[in-house]
C-alpha cells in the first residue's frame, strides 16, 4: 500500500487559505469553496502531479440540510501513486451547480453527465450536459435521497411505444429488500440479504409487512 501524501493538504492550503482539511479514513482530503474548486483542482494537477481524475460524484445530505449537495473529486497521481479527495458544497440547494472540470480532464465529461442525471447538479460550462442513463425529459434524479429505492412509476418516453404496450415503467419488486450486508467473516455470511425475508418474488408480501 502506498503511503498517503499528507503534504498535499499543506501545499493546497498555502495557495488557497479558504481550503480546510476534510476528515477521511483513507486518503488525504480537503474541503474547498465552490468558487475555488477549479483553481484548486488545476493546482493539484499542474503542480502536485494529480494527473488522473478517477471519479467525480456528489453527496445528497437530504433536503432538510443546507448546503444540501457536495461535489467530490477523486484524483490520482500516476507518478507518485497517491490519491487525494477534494470536496466543494453547491451554493444553491434548489438549483445546485458547480463549474465543469471537463476543461481540466476530458474524462470529466461523462462523470459530470452522470452526476447531473442522477443528482440533478448542473455543471456550468459543460460542453454537452445531457442525461446519460435516464432518458431526456425524465422528471426525477434517482440518486437523490427522496427518490424511493423501488423507483417511481413513470410514462415511457416514446409515445408510440407507450401506446402499443399500454404500460409505463413500474416500481421494482423489492422482494423483502432493501438488501443489507452484515459486517464480519466469512464472506458467505456477510453477503447482502433482504431485511424482510418473509416474502419474495414467489411469496406475496404480508399485508402487515
Amino acid at each position: 500500500m502506498t503511503a498517503p501524501n499528507a503534504d498535499v493538504i499543506s501545499a493546497a492550503q498555502a495557495q488557497f487559505p479558504a481550503a480546510t482539511p476534510r476528515p477521511s479514513a483513507d486518503h488525504p482530503a480537503i474541503n474547498v469553496p465552490a468558487g475555488d474548486a477549479i483553481a484548486v483542482l488545476r493546482f493539484l494537477r499542474d503542480t502536485q502531479g494529480y494527473d488522473y481524475l478517477t471519479d467525480l460524484t456528489a453527496i445528497d445530505w437530504t433536503a432538510e440540510k443546507s448546503p444540501r449537495f457536495t461535489v467530490v473529486w477523486h484524483l490520482y497521481s500516476s507518478t507518485k501513486h497517491v490519491w487525494v479527495r477534494v470536496a466543494a458544497d453547491c451554493l444553491d440547494d434548489a438549483n445546485p451547480s458547480m463549474p465543469t472540470t471537463s476543461v481540466l480532464w476530458a474524462g470529466a465529461n461523462w462523470h459530470e453527465r452522470e452526476c447531473f442525471d442522477l443528482m440533478g447538479i448542473k455543471f456550468e460550462g459543460h460542453p454537452d450536459l445531457r442525461r446519460i442513463l435516464m432518458w431526456d425529459g425524465y422528471p426525477y434524479h434517482p440518486l437523490r435521497k427522496e427518490f424511493p429505492l423501488a423507483g417511481i412509476p413513470t410514462d415511457l418516453p416514446d409515445a408510440e411505444i407507450a401506446a402499443e404496450v399500454k404500460v409505463g415503467t413500474i416500481a421494482a419488486p423489492m422482494a423483502g429488500g432493501p438488501f443489507v450486508a452484515t459486517p464480519g467473516e466469512p464472506m458467505s455470511d456477510a453477503e447482502p440479504r433482504a431485511k424482510d425475508e418473509s416474502w419474495n418474488e414467489r411469496r406475496e408480501k404480508p399485508e402487515n409487512a
